[in-house]
């Protein structure tokens, strides 16, 4: 403890004698930043309809943060839910939703399962340009899974010459190393990184001495190449690749029970991006968009010995998505584009296991594929000088489901300069995973299931004061729930499926948000999240208080309060430090040691990170920079479970250098 704080003392120290803004007059004027998730046009985020908000990487990154989870963790209205370490199982909340009511994108393409989650546990920000974050439902553009919200990671067009490596070295064993290259002239861009990170994981021993632990490592590589062949037509493809291991030596309590088992993922994510000016107001886009899920699951006999029961398993499996994205946007005016597209989209799931026991082996295989088409369209239109509309509905057309029907609309309302009043409702659905459609086996799927599906509105505020010095938003939203699909061990008749939309339920809050540059270089915000949840209709768990659904509780392992607090103080090429607090409110989860499983109270808990880097060497026509970095995670040593019998990482510390030209 007193390591870390001395580091940190050192960092301001150097920080402090590096000063070179002290005599700066702060800039109060802000520019309007651009996004482009809300409606898929850029766009002013000044006429936007819907709460949007943006992390960029180049500040997340100074700040030692390399996972997107632990970017989310600081946003109002998200949850970030890990099981245990580092590669753990890491399960995305917004706003009361279901753990896959939020689809993520990675440069337009859409990596969630097809109707599930999407495990948040291997995304790095290396290479990443930015995140915005959508909150709310936006399946009129998005289609399935965007009912909570949307998070699209960007990569970065490159332009820029550079060159940088880095290496770091922390508790548990871990090393992270990662080297990344951009640049580009007239024709094109491009920006590439590669970044392996490993770590031991913490570990326990049982009483004849098994060494029972938690190893992790993850190497991903991306990149990203634009090129402008002619003065009309733009050409941007992206590659992500991802490999990771995750020993798993715990059972679903939490307990540890397995020497030897593994998760190994590899994940291959292709966009190609093409717009071209039609006309002086017209631009046709088309994406064309894949992403490929290997998935390995490999518990082997822990040794000779290890024959009794269920003793050896393995599972092969594939997902893939592949879909077409053309549209056109016709534009009014520079923010008033009226926009139409239509896609079709291509999803496909096979797995093979096999097991063996002291009852002999067995082994079974699925293979099940799907088509999805739709069509969309969406105005956003500037109707004055202080008002802006966005409106829009999409039909979803599918081999499982049939057809579906979407739609959203909002107005934002700009009162003065610094004052933007805006509300928006829409409906958003999620289409039955693979499984509960098309299962076999020990549980049977229904091909006659219904997507579940949301209707949500909010209103927000969102206000500035003395000269821009101050700016505090804030968003009430609520959220209906139904069609929720649940599984019965029971069904009404021998042979019938295990799975049916029976359930819904409902979620309400208030976000706030604060921020302030009161100084040069210096940035203090807060975010605080309050929410409700509420089961209205059990299902097949009405009378269980303690299932999943439990008729007039709260949903799993949504807190009713989180707040979160950050300060930054940077200094542009000589030093930064940052210090961020995030308490998360108490929640029910289940203990699944007992049988059937008892809901529990899980206590809130507070954690503290402190970060900061100081530049040794600058950059010079014949030299490099180098740069010392620091970032310290659960500095007081919080005792914590974002899972019930998951304990989540104590104290850890990372050191290294960044060495860039």
């Amino acid at each position: 403890m007193r390591k870390c704080a001395s580091a940190l003392m050192t960092l301001v120290a150097l920080f402090a004698a590096g000063e070179v803004a002290a005599q700066e007059i702060r800039d109060t004027t802000a520019l309007d930043p651009i996004v482009v998730t809300a409606t898929r046009v850029p766009m002013p985020l000044s006429v936007v309809t819907a709460r949007v908000t943006i992390l960029y990487g180049d500040e997340l990154r100074s700040d030692g943060v390399d996972y997107l989870l632990d970017a989310l963790k600081n946003v109002a209205g998200l949850t970030i839910v890990q099981v245990g370490s580092y590669g753990g199982t890491t399960a995305l909340f917004m706003r009361g939703g279901e753990s896959d009511y939020v689809q993520v994108l990675i440069d337009g393409v859409p990596v969630n399962e097809p109707g599930g989650s999407y495990d948040l546990s291997n995304l790095t920000l290396h290479n990443v340009d930015r995140v915005e974050i959508v909150h709310g439902p936006a399946s009129v553009l998005y289609g399935s899974d965007a009912i909570a919200g949307v998070i699209q990671v960007f990569t970065r067009d490159g332009g820029e010459q550079r060159a940088e490596a880095s290496i770091r070295g922390g508790t548990f064993g871990s090393v992270d190393a990662t080297a990344s290259a951009s640049g580009g002239g007239q024709v094109g861009n491009y920006s590439f990184s590669v970044n392996n990170f490993s770590s031991d994981g913490f570990f326990t021993r049982d009483a004849l001495g098994n060494r029972f632990n938690n190893d992790y490592r993850n190497t991903v590589a991306s990149g990203r190449f634009t090129i402008h062949p002619d003065g009309e037509t733009a050409v941007a493809m992206s590659l992500r690749y991802s490999d990771s291991k995750f020993v798993f030596p715990t059972d679903g309590s939490g307990n540890f029970v397995d020497l030897n088992s593994f998760n190994q993922s590899k994940v291959t994510t292709l966009g190609l991006d093409i717009t071209r000016q039609l006309a002086p107001r017209l631009d046709g886009r088309l994406l064309l968009a894949s992403n490929n899920i290997d998935a390995t699951f490999d518990d082997s006999p822990d040794n000779a010995a290890d024959t009794l029961g269920f003793f050896e398993f393995r599972s092969l499996g594939n997902i893939r998505r592949q879909s077409v994205d053309a549209r056109l946007n016709y534009y009014i005016s520079p923010v008033s584009v009226l926009t139409a597209g239509f896609e079709i989209e291509g999803q496909t799931e096979r797995s093979f296991n096999e097991s063996n026991s002291e009852f002999g082996p067995s082994n079974g295989s699925f293979d099940a594929t799907r088509e999805n088409r739709a069509y969309y369209a969406q105005a956003s239109v500037n109707v004055t000088e202080r008002v802006s509309v966005n409106a829009g509905v999409r039909l979803d057309d599918n081999d499982a489901f049939g057809t579906f029907v979407t739609a959203r609309g909002g107005v934002a309302f700009r009162v003065t300069h610094d004052t933007k009043l805006r509300s928006s409702i829409g409906t958003g659905f999620k289409e039955p995973t693979f499984f509960e459609t098309f299962a076999q086996g020990f549980a049977l799927g229904n091909p006659n299931l219904d997507p579940e599906e949301s209707v949500s509105w909010e209103v927000g505020i969102e206000q500035t004061v003395f000269d821009g010095l101050l700016r505090v938003s804030g968003t009430y939203f609520d959220q209906k729930f139904k069609n929720l699909i649940q599984f019965t061990f029971a069904p009404a008749n021998p042979g019938d499926p295990n799975f049916f939309n029976v359930a819904q339920a409902d979620a309400s809050g208030l976000e706030l948000q604060v921020a302030t540059n009161p100084v040069a270089g210096l940035t203090l915000s807060g975010e605080l999240a309050v929410l409700s949840t509420e089961v209205t209709d059990a299902g097949f768990d009405a009378g269980n208080r303690d299932a999943t659904f439990a008729q007039g509780e709260r949903l799993l392992r949504r807190p009713k309060t989180v707040v979160s607090f950050n300060a930054a103080y940077r200094v542009p090429g000589t030093a930064n430090v940052h210090l961020g607090i995030n308490h998360v409110g108490d929640r029910i989860d289940r203990d699944f040691s007992l049988f059937p499983a008892s809901r529990v109270v899980l206590e809130s808990y507070t954690t503290v990170e402190i970060a900061g880097e100081v530049t040794l060497i600058r950059s010079t026509s014949t030299g490099p920079s180098v740069t010392a970095t620091l970032r310290v995670e659960n500095l007081l040593d919080e005792t914590y479970q974002s899972v019930f019998g998951f304990p989540a990482r104590g104290r850890t510390v990372f050191g290294g250098v960044r060495v860039a030209m």
